[in-house]
C-alpha cells in the first residue's frame, strides 16, 4: 500500500490513551500522521507523547498555529490529508459535526475537509443509545462519513455495554480495508462535464438552459473520492466549483467540443452531465442588437452535432456515460436515445418535476445499461445519485479492462 497522509483527530474520551499505539501502527506502515487534539483530549494523553510517536508537530489550538502570515492551519491540514480519522469520537464532537458547529481547531478543520472522513465513536452505552446520538450519526453517514461501530465490552463505568472503542489493531485494519475499497478508481482519469452551455445571439444576449451544474459537480466529487484523477469541464453553473479537481471553464458548444477533443483520448471515462445546447445561432451579431431600431428580430438556429456520437466513433476503451433530460414519456424517450447513441450508460431524469428538476438538491433517475434491464433509482440526494453513477462507471471500466486482458 502506498504511503498515506493521515490526519488523526483525537477528542476527550478515556479511550484517547490508546491512540499512541494506533499512531505507531500507521507510522510502521509507512504512513505520515499528523495529530489534531481537542482541549479535553489533553486530559487523557499529552501532545508530547503523540508528537514523539508520530514524528510530527501536534496541533492543539488556533492561537499557537497562527504564527505565520498567509498560513491558515486548519485549511492547510484539510487539503493535506488523504484520510481524516476521528478516534475516539465523543458524543459531543459527533453532535457538533452533524450540526455544522465549528468552535475549535478540530471541528473547523473537519468542516473544510472534502476527502475521506472516518469516525470511531466511543462513549457510554446510554449515550450511544440516545436518540440524539443516533440521529447525529445518521446525518454524518449522509454527509459521507465512514463510521466504525463501537465494541461491546467493559466500559469506564465498570460494567459491560456497547460503546467501547474497538482495539487499535481493528481500527487499523478497518481504515485499510475501507481505504482500499474506496479507491477503486485510483490511477484512472475521469472526464466530467457540468452546467449549461450558452450560445450567443449578440455580445449581450444568449440562448441557454436552466442547468445548475449540481449533478455534474457531485459526480466530479464522487469520482475524486474514489481515487480518480478528475477533470471537470464546467459550463455555466449556479453552485461553487470543487477545489480538489482540475477545472476547465467553457461557455459554448464549440468550446466544449474543443476541450473534449483534447482530453478524451487520455481519459478512462467521460461522464457527460452538462446540458449541452442542441442548437446555435447562425450568424450571431458582433455588436449588440439595438431594441430601438428593431421591433422584430429573427434569428436562425442551426443544429449542433451530437458530441457523444462523435466521441463514440473515436473511442478505444473509454466508457461513455450520457444524460437524457426528458419532460414526458421518460422511459420510452430515454430508451430510444440510448439505442441511438450506443453508449455504455445513460442516466435519464424527468426535468419537468419541480422536486427533482433543474436546481433541485435531489434527483430520481433511470439507468440504462447494455444487456441489462433499466434500473430506477428512487428519489434521493444528488450526492447519492452521483455516487451510484460513478460506481456503475467504475464497474464498466473494470469490465472493459478484464475483457481486454
Amino acid at each position: 500500500m502506498n504511503s498515506r497522509k493521515i490526519a488523526l483527530y483525537v477528542t476527550g474520551g478515556i479511550a484517547s490513551y490508546k491512540i499512541p499505539q494506533l499512531v505507531r501502527l500507521f507510522v510502521k506502515n509507512g504512513d505520515e500522521v499528523r495529530v489534531v487534539m481537542t482541549a479535553n483530549a489533553r486530559r487523557f494523553v499529552t501532545p508530547e507523547t503523540l508528537a514523539t510517536v508520530s514524528k510530527n508537530h501536534v496541533v492543539t489550538n488556533f492561537e499557537e498555529e497562527y504564527q505565520h502570515d498567509n498560513f491558515i492551519p486548519h485549511i492547510e491540514m484539510a487539503q493535506w490529508a488523504d484520510i481524516s480519522l476521528i478516534a475516539p469520537a465523543t458524543a459531543n464532537l459527533i453532535g457538533k459535526l452533524a450540526n455544522g458547529i465549528t468552535d475549535d481547531i478540530v471541528t473547523s478543520t473537519l468542516i473544510a475537509t472534502n476527502k475521506m472522513k472516518m469516525l470511531v465513536p466511543a462513549m457510554n452505552d446510554q449515550m450511544w443509545d440516545n436518540p440524539a446520538t443516533q440521529r447525529n450519526l445518521k446525518q454524518l453517514t449522509a454527509d459521507g462519513y465512514q463510521i466504525l461501530q463501537p465494541a461491546t465490552g467493559l466500559l469506564a463505568e465498570g460494567y459491560s455495554g456497547k460503546g467501547r472503542m474497538p482495539e487499535v489493531a481493528e481500527i487499523f485494519k478497518w481504515v485499510n480495508a475501507n481505504q482500499q475499497s474506496q479507491q477503486i478508481l485510483a490511477g484512472k482519469k475521469i472526464l466530467v462535464t457540468a452546467g449549461g452551455t450558452q450560445e450567443p445571439i449578440d455580445p449581450v444576449r444568449y440562448i441557454g438552459n436552466r442547468s445548475s451544474g449540481k449533478m455534474g459537480i457531485e459526480i466530479a466529487k464522487a469520482a475524486q473520492k474514489l481515487g480518480a484523477q478528475v477533470t471537470l469541464v464546467a459550463a455555466r453553473t449556479k453552485v461553487p466549483l470543487p477545489t480538489n479537481v482540475d477545472v476547465v471553464k467553457i461557455r459554448t458548444f464549440n468550446e466544449l467540443s474543443q476541450v473534449l477533443q483534447v482530453n478524451f483520448e487520455h481519459c478512462d471515462a467521460l461522464i457527460m452531465a452538462a446540458a449541452v445546447s442542441d442548437y446555435h445561432v447562425e450568424n450571431a451579431a458582433n455588436q449588440k442588437i439595438k431594441a430601438q431600431k428593431n421591433d422584430e428580430v429573427t434569428i436562425t438556429l442551426k443544429r449542433n452535432p451530437n458530441l457523444l456520437k462523435i466521441l463514440n466513433k473515436q473511442k478505444k476503451q473509454q466508457v461513455l456515460v450520457g444524460f437524457a433530460a426528458e419532460t414526458d414519456h421518460l422511459v420510452e424517450n430515454a430508451a430510444a436515445e440510448f439505442a441511438d447513441k450506443k453508449i455504455d450508460l445513460l442516466v435519464a431524469n424527468d426535468v419537468s418535476r419541480k422536486d427533482i428538476g433543474f436546481g433541485s438538491d435531489q434527483n430520481e433517475v433511470v439507468l440504462f445499461k447494455k444487456n441489462h434491464s433499466n434500473q430506477k433509482i428512487a428519489k434521493t440526494s444528488k450526492q447519492k445519485i452521483a455516487e451510484i453513477i460513478v460506481e456503475e462507471t467504475a464497474k464498466l471500466i473494470i469490465k472493459k479492462e478484464e475483457e481486454q486482458n
